[in-house]
């Protein structure tokens, strides 16, 4: 009966959490362009801040982290044995983000949704993850592959700290997903034209 009727409810709801582009109403709120119009064309804390500074783009970044973070916690303190539930729930957080209802469907590339969610769902292998990060961009000043990176990894390290084979799974098809988000940035990484971001930056 909980399978029925509990959890295409609350899969639903994470969906229309996610659904929330912070960017969107970040830069609507703030009278700056649509992002998804201007700059990168993409709905996300980065192309915030080229069109609206650093104070636009912090309040993006927490939203979408949130956005992602919020349903799995209620999940996990309300139904903390139902691990399917759990990782449907924060995959579908992340898919409402890349594909918001509310937005025409255009959403964006994940990173800070995802990020969320594995706070959420484990906030050792967030650290961890987190911690991969800070080593790839010390290394290469590129923060697409630091994040990318980040993301291919963190199913390990939840294997590592025991997690459900759901959740691994959920957290495969984010990485999966994210990949293709971020295809142009792959084809600019192997030919080495991805910009790095200086210390000014």
């Amino acid at each position: 009966m909980l399978q029925i009727i509990v959890y295409p409810i609350i899969t639903i709801l994470a969906y229309l959490v996610g659904s929330l582009s912070a960017a969107i109403i970040t830069c609507k709120v703030m009278g700056l362009p649509d992002p998804r119009t201007t700059g990168s064309n993409n709905p996300g804390a980065t192309n915030v801040m080229r069109i609206g500074g650093k104070k636009a783009a912090a309040i993006t970044l927490v939203g979408d982290l949130l956005k992602g973070l919020i349903p799995v916690v209620i999940v996990k303190l309300i139904f903390p044995t139902e691990s399917l539930l759990i990782a449907l729930t924060a995959l579908a957080a992340f898919l409402g983000h890349l594909f918001p209802v509310f937005f025409q469907f255009k959403g964006g590339k994940g990173v800070a949704t995802a990020l969320g969610c594995i706070i959420g769902l484990n906030l050792w292998v967030a650290l961890c993850a987190f911690g991969t990060w800070l080593v790839v961009f010390a290394l290469s000043r590129i923060s697409s592959l630091s994040a990318l990176t980040a993301a291919i990894i963190a199913p390990i390290y939840l294997w590592l700290f025991n997690a459900s084979i759901s959740v691994v799974i959920a957290v495969v098809i984010m990485d999966i997903l994210l990949i293709i988000r971020h295809k142009a940035n792959i084809q600019r990484i192997l030919k080495g034209e991805e910009k790095k971001l200086t210390s000014k930056k």
